[in-house]
């Protein structure tokens, strides 16, 4: 994703303790978004499944059931991965998020349209949906990148773009700024992602043959799940420090 050039804010002196820990929620959750967006791209390489293999996972231990659940198939696979690891990853990711294989002539293809349209089509009305919204927000895909907009990848990135404009706006002591981006975020998560992720997760499952990619899905419905509760505490707390200024 690309966004339009904004000067950097100036950190805030005397920041409080809430503000210092929701700025560092944001860019939290911004540096995970970026990973669930690599996920769900392309097949792994060597490297990232290395990588993923030695993450530390204690920091989110806790989040949820559905997350521990998920973090417990992903490191106990990767646990055992040998020579054909990332083959065996490539073959299952191709199978069921880039559309090789089907169940009853159903697609797990991760686009918005194919999963809350009548004909499970892409470039459908979600699609358009998001495409406005990222031009709205001054948003757009990078060159050479041909997916269409509503592919989960590109939806999770612009929730990344968004949780650092979050950031910017508390660092700089702008809450207004940092409330509207929040309500932009809490309103892209429930009406593009969470909406149809449930059928999407399903329908994997029926196609997905290694437990890694299985733990992926229960670790992003626990994220996406757990973003929600924090963007609406943020948005609580910053509509209520807006009220108390009036």
């Amino acid at each position: 994703m690309e966004e339009e050039i904004m000067e950097e804010a100036a950190g805030a002196p005397g920041r409080d303790e809430v503000t210092e820990e929701m700025i560092a929620a944001c860019k939290g959750r911004a540096a995970f978004y970026d990973m669930l967006a690599a996920l769900y791209f392309r097949p792994l390489a060597a490297e990232q499944v290395e990588n993923i293999a030695e993450l530390d996972w204690a920091p989110y231990e806790g989040l949820n059931d559905l997350f521990d659940d998920g973090i417990n198939d992903v490191s106990r696979y990767l646990r055992k991965r040998n020579s054909g690891t990332r083959q065996a990853l490539a073959v299952d990711f191709t199978s069921a998020f880039a559309g090789t294989s089907s169940w009853k002539g159903r697609y797990a293809v991760p686009y918005e349209s194919v999963h809350t349209s009548e004909e499970g089509l892409m470039f459908q009305d979600a699609y358009h949906e998001v495409f406005q919204l990222y031009k709205a927000n001054h948003v757009a895909k990078a060159e050479g990148y041909d997916f269409p907009h509503d592919h989960l990848s590109f939806m999770c990135e612009f929730l990344v773009v968004l949780s650092d404009r979050i950031a910017a706006a508390l660092e700089a002591g702008d809450d207004a700024e940092a409330l509207e981006q929040v309500q932009v975020s809490r309103a892209f998560l429930a009406d593009h992602i969470l909406s149809w992720f449930d059928t999407f997760q399903d329908l994997a499952l029926l196609l997905l043959e290694t437990r890694f990619y299985r733990g992926i899905l229960k670790i992003s419905k626990g994220f996406f799940a757990e973003d929600a509760e924090l963007l609406q505490s943020m948005a609580v707390e910053l509509e209520q420090r807006l009220g108390d200024a009036e």
